[in-house]
């Protein structure tokens, strides 16, 4: 894929030595947005690139500018398309866009089948999603594969995922289903619901983050306990 400003291309061993840099700008992405992803390793990254399940994007200059890849859980009844990241040069250019296009198109390519779906808390990866299909969706209706849950371990909202038994979280679920589409069913609005989905994640935020909030109780004079701030 090639835009007048980058090439998107289905990433091949050669590219295996940006991995470090990926995975590190993964990192710094998700500590200035306050949000937590799954850490991933350059091994493992690499691993992605090897089987020919990533995509990656150069300027046309030849520097790296973004990447994305391929999960699969459940057998590959369902799919991911994880780590997507855009070098800090190259964000708010619509390079975002043409990354998960590319990779939605390889992933129809390899798992034509296949449930893709993704957890996201940012609103402009919901226009991508639902531009390209997909449709908000419960969290029961994605994998119950344990290796996909292990994942969110190392995120830093992985205390309210546990406490919600996994039910709901700050990210929104969103799925695209092949067998719903042969149906040809009415696509989700994403222009007419942005503002209720944007109002549903401030609620999340403030409501979730109430629970990691540290409290202690204290015993009043009258045998009563009351709550104190656990600063």
């Amino acid at each position: 894929m090639k835009s007048s400003k980058f090439h998107v291309l289905e990433a091949v061993s050669a590219h295996a030595q940006y991995a470090e840099q990926i995975c590190h700008e993964m990192a710094e992405s998700a500590k200035a947005r306050g949000t937590g992803i799954a850490r991933r390793t350059p091994e493992y990254i690499q691993q992605k690139i090897q089987e020919g399940k990533a995509v990656i994007a150069f300027s046309k200059t030849g520097e790296w500018a973004g990447f994305c890849y391929i999960e699969t859980w459940g057998h590959g009844e369902y799919v991911a398309n994880s780590g997507l990241i855009v070098s800090p040069a190259f964000r708010k250019s619509g390079l975002a866009r043409l990354i998960k296009k590319k990779i939605f198109k390889l992933s129809r390519k390899k798992y034509p089948e296949a449930k893709i779906f993704g957890l996201t808390t940012g609103l402009a990866v919901m226009k991508i999603n639902s531009e390209l299909g997909y449709e908000p969706v419960t969290y029961s209706e994605l994998t119950t594969d344990e290796e996909f849950w292990k994942g969110c371990q190392s995120c830093v909202n992985f205390e309210i995922l546990k406490s919600k038994e996994r039910k709901n979280c700050m990210c929104t679920a969103m799925l695209y289903d092949p067998k719903l589409k042969k149906k040809k069913l009415p696509a989700f609005d994403f222009t007419r619901q942005s503002g209720i989905l944007e109002r549903l994640t401030r609620i999340k935020q403030i409501s979730f983050l109430k629970l990691l909030k540290p409290e202690s109780k204290t015993s009043s004079k009258n045998g009563k306990e009351k709550s104190s701030s656990g600063i």
